[in-house]
C-alpha cells in the first residue's frame, strides 16, 4: 500500500517545496501553477486514476464469466499510466489487477513474463500480452462482447 502513494507524495513534497520557493522570492502565480501542476502529477500517478482494482483470483472468475480482458498494472508505471489514458472511458470495462496490492497477481505476471513484473499484462482467453497497444485492447473489448457495459 505505502509503495503505491510513493511517487504521488513525492510529487506533491516537490511540488510544495519549489512553489515555496517562488513564493518567497515573489513570484505568488508562479508558485500556484506549478503546484497544480504537481498536484495533477500526483494524481494521475495515484491508484485512484485507475478503474478499482481487484484480486487476481476475482478478476479470473469474472473473466471466465464475462469474457473481458484482465489488466495486470501497478502505480508509477508509465506504460500503465500510457494505456489507462488511451483507453479513455473504455478503461472501466476491464478488469484491472494491482500487482503490487495482490500477491496472486504479481505471481501471475511472473508466471507469463519468465520471472519478470513486466507491466501492464494484459490476459485474454487466458492468453497473456504484455504492453499491448491501447487499439488492440479495444478490439478485444469487442470480440469478447464486452461491449455491453
Amino acid at each position: 500500500m505505502t509503495r503505491a502513494w510513493f511517487l504521488p507524495t513525492l510529487f506533491v513534497l516537490c511540488g510544495s517545496v519549489v512553489a515555496a520557493g517562488l513564493v518567497l522570492s515573489g513570484a505568488p502565480g508562479a508558485a500556484a501553477a506549478l503546484l497544480m501542476l504537481f498536484v495533477l502529477l500526483a494524481g494521475v500517478n495515484s491508484p485512484l486514476f485507475f478503474p478499482r482494482s481487484i484480486g487476481a483470483l476475482e478478476a479470473q472468475r469474472r473473466s471466465a464469466v464475462d469474457g473481458r480482458p484482465i489488466v495486470f498494472w501497478r502505480p508509477g508505471c508509465k506504460y500503465c499510466l500510457r494505456l489507462r489514458i488511451r483507453l479513455g472511458r473504455d478503461a472501466h470495462r476491464l478488469h484491472w489487477v494491482d500487482i503490487w496490492q495482490d500477491p496472486a497477481g504479481a505471481a501471475s505476471v511472473r508466471a507469463a513474463n519468465d520471472g519478470d513484473e513486466t507491466v501492464p499484462t494484459v490476459v485474454v482467453a487466458g492468453r497473456p500480452h504484455v504492453n499491448p497497444g491501447h487499439a488492440w485492447v479495444r478490439a478485444q473489448l469487442s470480440r469478447t462482447g464486452a461491449e455491453r457495459t
